[in-house]
């Protein structure tokens, strides 16, 4: 028998080989959903929360607007949604209606047929792609005799496996409580009321008579005091995020931000970009914690490079407002790299979905629409026709494939292009011992003359108004455009 032998030093030159993202993406691997487990409602602190476990799910719409290859779609990506919580995704249903069944969300009739699905499937989880009302959940549930799922309580058990920062625990917990607090069981048995100071003795006085608060309302408050104490943690840790983004303003390094739909490559175009070793995974919202790296333009002009958290149609304004100071990256941002997906069936979608959420952040801030580059990744995996078809529809994109390495180089140039550029041009006479200044303006700005005399280095270039002021002393016959 052989035995296979691994000593510390070949673990250490592993451990070495590995980058962040691959750490990351074993340490999320570490702990995987069991398939088998029966699903049950939990109660935290005596309050309804649904958890999502290793579940056999059928999926249930409503068409409503559109063609059939939207809902298809829209169908599909609900499907990818459950598979990346860790369901098995056993059925899916479509219903044509002009709109939603106010009660049941489907038509009572529906129903029906969609509890024989349910039991001739074994599945214990139905998931409808939309946000349902606290009725039409309950009905659903009494009807069903199964856990239903909508929408976004799905997006929101996504985000909260994925989160791994504390801010972006805060803030998946934050948008869950927000959903969760107007779907709270009401006036359940396990919900009599409480006794007021002195209900029911009659010395109560004019309106403290009769029940007190209700076990409900006890849950409500509870649930608002932990909303306003982690918006407040939220703030706080805010503002660190604002003083780094400051400081990158103060030292005038222009922010590049790649902003797309969940799944569309952004953080292996990072990765392309930088070399920054990210984690990459084949999964919805595998991103929600932004990465921030230095790098240059091929004329060695420094920016930064920032991975965001990905959009997805219909996202949950709960995530918007939870993650605002995370998407302020991408409004504050000198430019906005949009990465779209050209294997997706309807990447024009996509963009729509992505520009959408961008307005709604820019609007509230009452700042212009940043500029955007759209790159259009995933090219080795569209044949002739699909190019041909991306080729038309986006027109001044970039193709791009950070897999292969395909039209990277194009893509830096264009960033280069499009990036602020210093815009003050100074002629200086730098001295040999202020060598600090002639190394800064090389990194910072644009030099387009140098030579080097007896009394020092002279430089024409193209910088930033803060170096500017700092060359002004050195500047030769006061120039300075």
């Amino acid at each position: 028998m052989t035995e296979n032998t691994y000593s510390s030093n070949d673990w250490l030159d592993h451990e070495d080989e590995l980058s962040t993202g691959d750490l990351a993406l074993e340490e999320r691997a570490a702990l995987r959903r069991v398939a088998g487990l029966s699903t049950e409602l939990e109660d935290v602190t005596e309050v309804e929360y649904r958890q999502l476990r290793l579940e056999r799910v059928v999926l249930v719409g409503v068409w409503t607007e559109g063609t059939t290859a939207d809902s298809d779609a829209s169908m599909a990506e609900l499907a990818l949604l459950a598979e990346t919580a860790g369901s098995e995704v056993l059925e899916g249903l479509v219903q044509r209606r002009e709109r939603p069944d106010p009660a049941t969300y489907i038509g009572s009739g529906k129903v029906h047929e969609l509890r024989d699905v349910v039991i001739a499937t074994g599945a214990d989880t139905v998931i409808c792609d939309g946000e349902l009302s606290p009725g039409q959940l309950r009905q659903l549930e009494e009807k069903l005799k199964v856990k239903v799922v909508d929408r976004t309580a799905l997006i929101l058990d996504i985000f909260a496996q994925h989160a791994s920062t504390r801010e972006g625990k805060a803030q998946v917990e934050m948008a869950q409580l927000q959903y969760l607090l107007p779907r709270l069981r009401g006036w359940g048995e396990s919900l009599s009321r409480q006794a007021g100071g002195r209900a029911g003795g009659g010395n109560g006085g004019v309106g403290l008579r009769g029940p007190g608060e209700t076990k409900l309302e006890t849950d409500r408050r509870r649930i608002r005091a932990r909303i306003s104490k982690l918006r407040r943690e939220i703030a706080a840790m805010s503002v660190i995020r604002e003083t780094k983004r400051h400081r990158r303003v103060a030292n005038s390094v222009p922010n590049v931000a790649i902003a797309g739909y969940t799944n569309a490559g952004k953080s292996s175009l990072l990765n392309a970009l930088t070399g920054a070793g990210v984690l990459v995974q084949d999964a919805l919202f595998a991103t929600l914690d932004p990465t921030t790296r230095r790098t240059e333009t091929p004329e060695g002009l420094a920016y930064t490079l920032t991975d965001t958290v990905g959009f997805v149609r219909h996202l949950p304004h709960q995530l918007v407002e939870a993650f605002r100071s995370t998407l302020e990256e991408v409004a504050d941002a000198d430019l906005l790299v949009h990465v779209v997906d050209g294997s997706d069936a309807m990447p024009e979608k996509q963009v729509m979905a992505v520009r959408e959420v961008i307005r709604e952040i820019s609007s509230r801030r009452d700042d212009p629409m940043p500029t955007e580059l759209l790159v259009v990744n995933k090219v080795d995996a569209v044949g002739e026709l699909g190019m041909a078809r991306l080729r038309h529809l986006f027109p001044t994109a970039v193709f791009v494939s950070a897999h292969t390495g395909e039209g990277i180089a194009d893509l830096r140039e264009r960033i280069a292009a499009m990036t602020p550029r210093p815009e003050v041009v100074v002629d200086a006479l730098v001295p040999y011992a202020r060598g600090e200044l002639v190394a800064r303006v090389h990194r910072e700005g644009e030099v387009l003359k140098e030579r080097h005399t007896e009394e020092g280095t002279e430089l024409s270039a193209r910088v930033r108004p803060d170096l500017a002021g700092v060359l002004e002393k050195f500047a030769v016959n006061g120039s300075r455009a």
